[in-house]
């Protein structure tokens, strides 16, 4: 199994050879294949000369041949070992070659090289195929865009494009740089960045993407970031660090590799001394045995198993927008016990909106909201812009207002059509009728945040509103609840709030009136009380709860420059439905490291025990080893395939 070079010492005595290293890693992809066709002939030209009784001497060669071309890229990773004081699976291997040469088993030797090199081949376009799954997003990159500057339109490369520039986005094209729309209307394919199977219509204002596609119509877009600062840019670094970041169980694997190869050298040179020596044996035939050995104790396979299978589920994740930063991540949301959720912005929708309208002495709904809506449309509240917002979907006409005022606790006034109107909370109010007090009393129960609507001529009635929740939140805290996972909520509201919403979505623990800092506290008493723990927040006042979790993980939709830089998983798509798909991806993903470890370890055992009680050929052993090694690498390929396209739970 060819393993990645170190960077080679600039010293002057070798710099031939380095070249020649150099060259010779630098075209390893395109060499490889070709080296494993020449071996292959060669050692099928060498059987054939010899059966015919040609040459010894051409048998050699051919033998020569073969070894040299299957053994290449072997010797230089093992050579690269050795050089940092490390065994590894690529000495076991050349030195089995090595002693089948010396008792004159070169064919079986250079069938041995063959099936290694042919193994390692296949390894690299496997894991290649989960690695240009990644790289594959640089081809959403357009290499020109159109700028608009001092009024002239300009065709720029990409790398030109700075915040600011208005850019010119036709039908059907590709978007440079993230942005805001500030003119036009069109749907957008988001899928590349946020996993979205539908296009997301876009209008001024709005934000786009880098590498998503512009639908029929036109756009123009004001630059927010240079291409190298793009949110697509971040993935594709992200994901590549995430590559070669390890999982606990491939860091053992590594660690395993060095011992366990130490361990089966020492074990075979014993094996060649000692029975020849003590019992008599044959040394040719008790030496061959011993190559048999080396070759099917090589632990291929189970060095591999992890890698392949994480390497897979981290791109084939990254594709449906759920962006793990490392392999350790990845394991670790396998074994969760329990989700903590932000409750603003994350299971709710971050902006309350008008859920109750009661009208009181002779006033209709629609009264108690324009009067409400009058007075509010000057105020900057977001409980302000709620009212606002609904008179508007009620196409009511909002009166003008004058002599606005707003007192900090007491709420807002103003005159409407030469009537004084006030509107605030029921604590700014000191002579509420027991009539009206019942009604705010029973929406407060439910959650929600009520405003009294004063008319001078008595109370005009109540408004309520409410942060809702978001339509998926009860689906994704159920199918949380199907895996066995306990859902907690943390949040700074007021207990009768948090607990309302607790009961709506049926959630398991619930911590209010907590401030940022708080939620760090919070998160130690979930883990406390069920064990390894999740956050799921925005990325932004959630950062302290989200790097004490044991994995943090941010919604990137709403805050996706934090989120990037804080979580430890990231959801580029803004839809709780993917959290249970990333556990449920994470489980699946380990699942096939425990089949590919298993699987390799029986294959190990049954050719060991072979080789000594059915006296297994060294071809043999060299297909079962190898061919082992390729189906924990094809079975985590597999594995990528199907996971692109499951569908979140």
């Amino acid at each position: 199994m060819v393993s990645t070079v170190e960077t080679i010492k600039q010293t002057a005595p070798q710099e031939k050879k380095q070249a020649q290293t150099s060259w010779l890693r630098a075209h390893e992809t395109r060499l490889a294949p070709w080296l494993v066709v020449v071996t292959l002939i060669a050692l099928i030209l060498s059987a054939i000369t010899e059966s015919a009784g040609m040459s010894p001497v051409l048998v050699l060669i051919l033998n020569l041949v073969s070894y040299a071309a299957g053994g290449v890229y072997g010797v230089m990773s093992a050579w690269d070992g050795l050089r940092q004081r490390k065994l590894d699976i690529d000495l076991l291997m050349i030195l089995a070659a090595i002693g089948a040469a010396l008792v004159n088993q070169w064919r079986e030797g250079a069938m041995l090289l063959f099936l290694f090199s042919l193994s390692n081949v296949l390894q690299d376009y496997a894991i290649g195929r989960s690695r240009r799954a990644i790289s594959g997003l640089m081809k959403l990159y357009p290499k020109e865009a159109r700028v608009v500057r001092n009024g002239e339109v300009l065709t720029v490369p990409l790398e030109a494009i700075v915040i600011g520039d208005l850019l010119q986005i036709k039908p059907g094209e590709r978007i440079p740089v993230d942005g805001l729309v500030r003119a036009g209307h069109s749907s957008v394919d988001q899928s590349p960045i946020t996993g979205e199977s539908m296009p997301v219509e876009k209008n001024g204002g709005e934000i786009v993407y880098a590498g998503t596609l512009n639908g029929q119509g036109a756009l123009d877009v004001e630059a927010t970031q240079a291409a190298q600062d793009t949110v697509l840019a971040r993935i594709i670094r992200m994901v590549e660090t995430a590559q070669d970041s390890k999982a606990p169980t491939e860091r053992f694997m590594d660690r395993f590799e060095e011992i366990y190869a130490l361990v089966i050298i020492v074990g075979v040179a014993l094996f060649i001394v000692i029975p020849p020596a003590l019992f008599g044996a044959d040394f040719n035939s008790n030496f061959y045995r011993a190559m048999v050995l080396m070759t099917v104790a090589s632990p291929c396979a189970l060095v591999i198993s992890t890698p392949a299978a994480f390497l897979s589920a981290i791109a084939s994740a990254a594709r449906r927008g759920v962006l793990f930063k490392g392999g350790a991540h990845l394991e670790m949301l396998a074994t969760l016990k329990a989700v903590a959720f932000d409750k603003t912005g994350t299971l709710t929708r971050g902006k309350p909106i008008v859920t109750d309208i009661l009208a009181h002495t002779g006033h209709t709904q629609d009264d108690v909201l324009q009067l409400a809506a009058a007075v509010e449309a000057r105020s900057e509240h977001p409980l302000a812009s709620a009212i606002v917002g609904a008179a508007g979907e009620r196409k009511l006409a909002i009166p003008t207002v004058e002599n606005f005022a707003a007192q900090a606790g007491q709420g807002v006034t103003g005159t409407v059509d030469g009537k004084t109107i006030r509107v605030g909370s029921p604590a700014s109010f000191t002579d509420i009728p027991t009539e009206l007090a019942a009604e705010i009393a029973g929406l407060q129960a439910e959650g929600k945040t009520v405003m009294i609507v004063q008319h001078e001529t008595g109370y005009a009635g109540l408004i309520a509103s409410a942060d809702v929740v978001r339509p998926e939140a009860k689906a994704a805290v159920d199918a949380l609840h199907r895996m066995g996972v306990q859902v907690a909520m943390l949040t700074g509201d007021n207990a009768l709030t948090a607990g309302a919403i607790a009961r709506q979505l049926g959630i398991d623990a619930v911590e209010a009136e907590l401030m940022p800092a708080d939620k760090v506290d919070a998160i130690k008493r979930i883990q406390a009380k069920f064990g390894s723990t999740a956050m799921i927040g925005d990325g932004v006042n959630d950062a302290p709860a989200l790097a004490n979790a044991d994995v943090g993980v941010a919604m990137g939709a709403g805050g996706t420059d934090v989120a990037l830089e804080t979580a430890d998983v990231v959801l580029m798509r803004d839809d709780l439905k993917m959290i249970a798909f990333a556990i449920a991806h994470s489980k699946r993903a380990r699942r096939v490291v425990v089949q590919n470890i298993t699987f390799s370890l029986l294959v190990i055992v049954t050719l060991v025990i072979s080789t000594f009680v059915a006296s297994l050929a060294l071809p043999l052993g060299v297909l079962g080893h190898e061919g082992s090694t390729v189906i924990v690498v094809m079975n985590g390929l597999i594995q990528l395939l199907i996971l692109q396209t499951r569908e979140p739970v």
